[in-house]
């Protein structure tokens, strides 16, 4: 095995800003815009709320394409055009004026999100740091964790002093100052189409055609893995604020214990980074998910006692919140590591389609199952039964391609 490259540290921290400024004001933005564009367009909270669902299958349906555009070696290429498509579309979010207006300029932010996000980020730096890609996402997730810390009372402020529409304005100027050129700048000479093959650990496995790794059980269990962890993920937080209420707690702990999930987020992912490399990667990778189950199976025991309840949320807060900051890392990591390096990004944007689905999907679903009578407390199982599935998948891809890389 040759000697582990270790990643260009400013290169990473550059594109950390970068996504920094395109989660805050991308994924971020729509909630604090429900109600100003309730009020001045005379829509309902459905018809609003419509516009973000086809954002996210938008970009979704993109994610192919951009993979595909990553492998070729066109990084550049994409994540500049993106930011100045990005900076275009907020200009135009801010002068809407109808409701297909809004739902056109949402789809084209999808496209930009596919564009922009973690995902050709991740593949990106998996490309150029091909033995060094885990920790270089590790740090690319450090300040993108704080995104919504950072521009959720930004851009509520900017709300509140100019108006939604210049405050919109002013985050289009953020894309097209800032994200753009740096884009531009510290993403040149990019490499060629294909990672080098010079090393066992250059490929979790023989690298086949995208077609056949399409179709290989490894790719399709680590598909259902993070399809089913993004269900579980993504639901939690949309109900995050009245399962706390359920369970008793005053509003004071309603409103600080989810404002602290982004904190334990990137303190998850700082332990990650320094610790991980003192166990067995595929061990990490197995524990890591775990914690969303006991997470659950924590808030769920908490639910059943009246005395120490707080401790038990308060205890399902921070395993939920470490869980899901270190497994956005397993999550962006696990293709490369037991499917392909040589196609991550395309693989990845194989499952834009089931994974916009599952983000439109499950919030709905954990809402359906909540009744007067039981609360949350049968969709909670739910939320577990899925996780432990999930995890199971993981450790099954694990398996077989660990055991393709034995030799013979």
């Amino acid at each position: 095995m040759p000697p582990s490259e270790p990643h260009d540290a400013r290169l990473v921290i550059w594109l950390s800003l970068a996504q920094l400024i395109s989660w805050g004001s991308l994924f971020y933005l729509f909630a604090l815009l429900i109600e100003p564009l309730e009020r001045e367009l005379n829509l309902s909270r459905a018809q609003v709320s419509l516009a973000f669902s086809l954002a996210l299958l938008a970009e979704g349906l993109a994610a192919y394409l951009v993979g595909r555009w990553i492998d070729q070696g066109y990084e550049r290429r994409v994540m500049t055009g993106g930011s100045l498509l990005a900076g275009i579309c907020l200009a135009w979010l801010s002068r809407v004026n109808g409701l297909a207006e809004l739902y056109a300029v949402w789809m084209a932010l999808g496209v930009v999100m596919a564009a922009v996000l973690y995902s050709p980020a991740f593949a990106l730096v998996t490309r150029r740091f091909a033995h060094d890609f885990r920790r270089a996402i590790i740090t690319l997730t450090f300040l993108g964790g704080l995104a919504s810390t950072v521009f959720i009372p930004l851009s509520a402020w900017l709300m509140s002093t100019l108006g939604w529409r210049t405050a919109v304005l002013c985050l289009a100027g953020l894309h097209l100052i800032v994200c753009a050129p740096l884009h531009a700048l510290v993403l040149r000479g990019a490499p060629g189409r294909h990672l080098a093959r010079g090393s066992d650990s250059a490929e979790p496995a023989p690298a086949g055609s995208l077609r056949g790794l399409l179709s290989s059980l490894p790719f399709l269990l680590i598909g259902l893995f993070v399809t089913l962890m993004m269900s579980v993920t993504v639901a939690i937080p949309a109900h995050m604020v009245s399962l706390l209420r359920e369970n008793g707690l005053s509003e004071t702990w309603v409103i600080a214990m989810p404002a602290s999930i982004g904190v334990i987020q990137v303190v998850g992912r700082v332990l990650m980074y320094f610790f991980e490399h003192r166990m067995d990667l595929h061990q990490v990778n197995r524990l890591v998910p775990l914690l969303i189950p006991l997470g659950l199976v924590t808030l769920l025991a908490a639910s059943s006692v009246v005395q120490g309840q707080l401790v038990g949320v308060g205890l399902f807060v921070l395993l939920y919140g470490l869980g899901n900051g270190m497994l956005t890392i397993v999550k962006g990591t696990a293709i490369a590591e037991y499917v392909s390096r040589t196609h991550v990004a395309s693989l990845n944007g194989a499952l834009g389609v089931p994974l916009a689905l599952a983000r439109a999907v499950a919030p709905l679903l954990l809402g359906l199952t909540w009744t007067p009578q039981t609360g949350y407390r049968h969709g909670l199982w739910l939320m577990l039964a899925l996780s432990l599935v999930g995890v199971a998948a993981l450790m099954l891809a694990q398996r077989l391609s660990l055991r393709q890389r034995e030799p013979a």
